[in-house]
């Protein structure tokens, strides 16, 4: 059973976050209406409950951070060291004695504020005396913010530690790096550790778990550790000589004897000298892996006086604590992660020599003498020389034999090992077309539609159609070429003048149609600064009405009339109805109108809201003051919000929760 569970821990506000979750929930659960004309203790009692709310407040926040995160002195000496290693332990005490520090002074802050309000005689000097205590214990926790954020970092490292029981049976892994610890974690229990082919792969503590005899071992793989002083060992390493030193483990010390990794064997050598006072009263085990590139027997002989120099250190250790050095054969072991030769064996020996070792220190404590009286262990007797094999029923048996004849059924990953393994062969997915003939299943480029072949749904006279729809597009084409030509024919010789005059002028004007419609001359009403070459003209549009037969006086005076601007329009000619006027007399009432409206109260020119006005397209005058009434609805909301219009998406300076929410009435629970 884990007994430290470091994702639990509460996350850690920053300081800014840490002031408004507490003003806010001072806003929201404390009185928020005092008048002047309270009685003054009534407005003592409502700014003092405010103080001590908010202090309340603050005391629970900072005590659930500083009683979550564990005390070093108070946890057992691995994650104690450990956590040392990874934070430096003077680090994470001083910022957790900035929280306490500030916990006491926020609470001393408020009790000299509420000695204060007692004697405040106004609203207004209550009032600042409560601002002054707030803003006091914000500032106090703003202080602490670069503490808080230390904190934050902490915990969201401490999340993702393995979760390692230092009481159970485990066994630890160590060596040189890039030696086949990982390889051998990944083989005997389920982690799925990361191996690459160079060193300090492994960067940190990993857990994995395996059985043997119904019983539950913890595995642990350690970073690669180097020969060298233990003040230059780095992070990475120490971790490992934490996990050695506290953990009571039984221990595979890792040699590659080929030299892969990129060390000798006199170097694993020395390293495991410089160490092995780590390994006293623990069960070791010395395991020589990469046996597939070189065999324990190959190598030469001063490396063999090595690994047995090894080999007698390792001897020592078979008896838990009493040292005397025995014959046992599990001292040195040999194995391949390539091959998976000996692993299980390496597996077995680790976990029976941890649990003689358990077993025997049980058995050397004193409890064992207040259990041994319960304890029988009945043996039972033969009655007779008889042998009672096992029986198994015939059903039995005839199962187990079908199941044997069965043809495992080849998996995809069974075709996979057998050409290269990953990387190498890749699986086809054409062999699970469904196709009408199989043979099609492997085309050079088979077109697949929803599962279906393409070419399948294709017609195969397609060609052949397509010749004969060719063929009678032209012969169509052929009979209105020959329908134009006997049309012209047929016409007099001024005809087809006039016919080619017509098509002439008719190509000019699409042309020109074309140029207007590119530039500014297709608007309706063309400035001058467009009509640069003088075309529309009132000279221009005297000659096309007179070409037509009518008389164009009035529309050109009409046209200047109107170029002239209002100015023109009220000027004493054309009030006493000049020839001018005589154009058209619905302007001239027009322009009546429109000077005489000018003195009005209002405009003229637009009716009263509830008037119908033909044209408009309401049924009634109800249904007009009903649109009209929407359409100020709809745009109450955007003036409200001092909106441009409703392509504003401006947002303004967001302003913390407690500056700016009420209130919530009673029964009511929807939140903001």
């Amino acid at each position: 059973m884990v007994q430290y569970n470091f994702k639990k821990i509460t996350r850690v506000p920053t300081g800014k976050d840490f002031v408004d979750i507490i003003l806010s929930r001072t806003q929201r659960q404390t009185p928020t209406v005092v008048h002047k004309g309270y009685a003054i203790n009534r407005i003592r009692q409502f700014y003092m409950r405010k103080v001590k709310f908010t202090q309340t407040n603050f005391h629970e926040k900072l005590s659930t951070i500083i009683e979550e995160f564990p005390r070093l002195d108070d946890i057992h000496p691995f994650y104690g060291d450990l956590l040392h290693v990874l934070y430096n332990k003077d680090h994470y005490k001083l910022a957790l004695g900035q929280i306490n520090t500030a916990r006491n002074l926020i609470g001393k802050i408020a009790k000299d504020y509420v000695k204060l309000l007692k004697y405040g005689d106004s609203l207004y000097r209550c009032k600042a005396l409560k601002v002054a205590a707030l803003g006091r214990m914000c500032t106090v926790t703003k202080r602490i913010g670069p503490s808080l954020a230390y904190l934050e970092q902490i915990r969201q490292h401490m999340a993702r530690l393995p979760s390692i029981d230092p009481n159970t049976r485990t066994i630890l892994i160590c060596g040189y790096p890039n030696v086949g610890k990982s390889s051998f974690m990944n083989k005997i229990t389920r982690a799925d550790v990361d191996v690459q082919p160079y060193a300090f792969t492994t960067k940190s503590l990993f857990v994995g778990h395996a059985d043997y005899k119904y019983l539950r071992y913890q595995v642990i793989d350690t970073p690669g550790i180097l020969d060298r002083p233990f003040e230059d060992r780095n992070i990475i390493e120490m971790c490992s000589i934490t996990a050695l030193a506290h953990l009571r483990a039984a221990v595979l010390f890792f040699l590659d004897i080929s030299g892969s990794c990129g060390y000798t064997i006199a170097q694993q050598a020395a390293l495991f000298h410089s160490i092995k006072s780590l390994f006293m009263n623990k069960p070791l085990i010395i395991v020589c892996n990469k046996t597939d590139l070189l065999s324990l027997e190959a190598i030469s002989e001063d490396d063999k006086k090595l690994v047995e120099e090894m080999k007698a250190e390792a001897m020592k250790t078979l008896i838990g604590q009493g040292g005397e050095p025995t014959d046992g054969g599990g001292v040195l072991l040999t194995m391949s992660t390539l091959t998976e030769e000996g692993v299980i064996a390496v597996k077995n020996a680790a976990c029976e020599r941890l649990l003689d070792q358990r077993v025997e220190l049980k058995m050397k404590s004193k409890k064992i003498n207040d259990c041994l009286n319960r304890f029988h262990v009945a043996m039972p007797k033969p009655r007779d020389q008889k042998e009672r094999p096992a029986c198994i029923p015939q059903a039995v048996l005839e199962a187990k034999a079908v199941e044997a004849a069965k043809e495992k059924k080849k998996l995809e990953r069974d075709i996979e090992n057998e050409n290269g393994g990953a990387g190498v062969y890749s699986a086809s997915l054409k062999k699970h077309y469904l196709l009408a003939n199989d043979e099609w299943k492997f085309d050079d480029m088979p077109e697949i539609l929803d599962g279906h072949n393409v070419y399948d749904f294709v017609d195969p006279d397609i060609l052949q159609r397509l010749e004969e729809l060719e063929k009678e597009e032209g012969l169509l084409q052929e009979q209105d070429e020959d329908d134009v030509e006997m049309d012209v024919e047929d016409l007099t010789p001024d005809e087809q003048k006039a016919l080619a005059e017509i098509r002439k002028k008719k190509s000019i004007l699409i042309r020109e149609h074309r140029i207007k419609k590119s530039t500014a001359e297709s608007r309706p009403i063309v400035p001058r600064k467009f009509d640069k070459d003088k075309k529309f003209t009132s000279n221009r549009m005297g000659r096309q009405l007179s070409s037509l037969g009518l008389d164009p006086s009035k529309a050109i005076e009409r046209a200047r009339s109107k170029s002239r601007g209002r100015k023109r329009e009220r000027s004493p000619e054309n009030a006493n109805g000049g020839d001018s006027m005589d154009v058209d007399d619905g302007s001239n009432k027009k322009m009546r109108f429109r000077s005489s409206s000018r003195f009005g109260s209002r405009s003229r020119s637009r009716p009263p809201i509830h008037e119908l006005v033909p044209g408009e397209g309401y049924k009634d005058s109800a249904q007009k003051m009903k649109a009209h009434k929407l359409g100020k609805s709809s745009v109450y909301k955007r003036n409200k919000d001092a909106r441009k219009g409703e392509g504003d998406r401006v947002i303004p300076t967001l302003k913390p929760k407690h500056l700016f929410s009420g209130k919530r009435s009673n029964g009511k629970t929807t939140r903001r």
